[in-house]
């Protein structure tokens, strides 16, 4: 069987001496993985639009065992993400999330949707990275069916306080008030503006997911929250990460 979709390569792996093997995250299959045949030659076409990062219109054949890509036609190339390897790296771990966490076998566009604009707006430097990555993180872990309780206090039923508590392994919040009677140590502790902010990473219409300004200081605080809760959500190391975590100035 044959089809035709667009899909961005997360992954790509050289084959002996032509080859290259991919995995692409598509609109119509999810995450599948494929062979390129002839894609290391510079002279073939799918060179470039076979590579990683890339965003493609992708001519597919199925068979028994394996998917093959006949043809690939570039649409976007996120060429300005190579002129930081800070960028660079933290689109790979977008990557390495879709990778692990996106669905295979069935229709992604939402997913796809949610990368591309991840990207689109890391390559051409439209907010900053940290506030990309907490929205993609946990937007990432909302469609996942990994939704955090944010709407009020887990005990009490307040809905906000000038300081509530977020617990990575419950997904729940805990007011101000409740933490001083009952302490637990596993809280992090958020102002009221970083509430917001975590709340709008979820609650927000798509189109308005990555339009809110923070400090620099609230979006460290902020994705020190959102990278908790995907490492006690997943129970996964992310490498790309930890590289963009040492190499990053922020």
């Amino acid at each position: 069987m044959r089809f035709s979709t667009d899909g961005l390569i997360i992954k790509e792996q050289n084959i002996g001496e032509k080859d290259r093997l991919v995995t692409a995250l598509t609109k119509s299959h999810g995450v599948i993985t494929a062979f390129v045949r002839g894609a290391k030659s510079i002279k073939n076409s799918k060179c470039a639009s076979t590579s990683l990062l890339c965003y493609s219109r992708l001519d597919i054949y199925e068979g028994r065992d394996s998917y093959i890509i006949d043809d690939a036609k570039s649409t976007e190339m996120f060429v300005r993400l190579r002129k930081s390897v800070e960028n660079m790296s933290l689109a790979q771990y977008f990557c390495e999330i879709a990778l692990h966490l996106f669905p295979r076998e069935q229709d992604s566009s939402e997913f796809l949707r949610l990368i591309l604009n991840s990207l689109y707006l890391l390559s051409n430097e439209k907010k900053e990275p940290l506030l990309i990555k907490a929205c993609f993180e946990m937007r990432v872990m909302c469609m996942c069916g990994y939704m955090p309780d944010l709407v009020m206090c887990s005990s009490c039923g307040e809905y906000e306080q000038e300081q509530m508590g977020f617990l990575p392994k419950q997904g729940k919040l805990i007011c101000g008030s409740c933490l001083a009677k009952n302490p637990n140590h596993d809280a992090i502790i958020m102002s009221r503006g970083v509430t917001t902010a975590l709340r709008h990473t979820i609650f927000a219409e798509f189109e308005k997911l990555f339009s809110f300004t923070m400090s620099k200081q609230g979006l460290i605080l902020l994705n020190q929250i959102t990278e908790s809760y995907i490492a006690n959500h997943t129970e996964k190391d992310f490498p790309t990460l930890a590289f963009y975590k040492a190499i990053s100035r922020e």
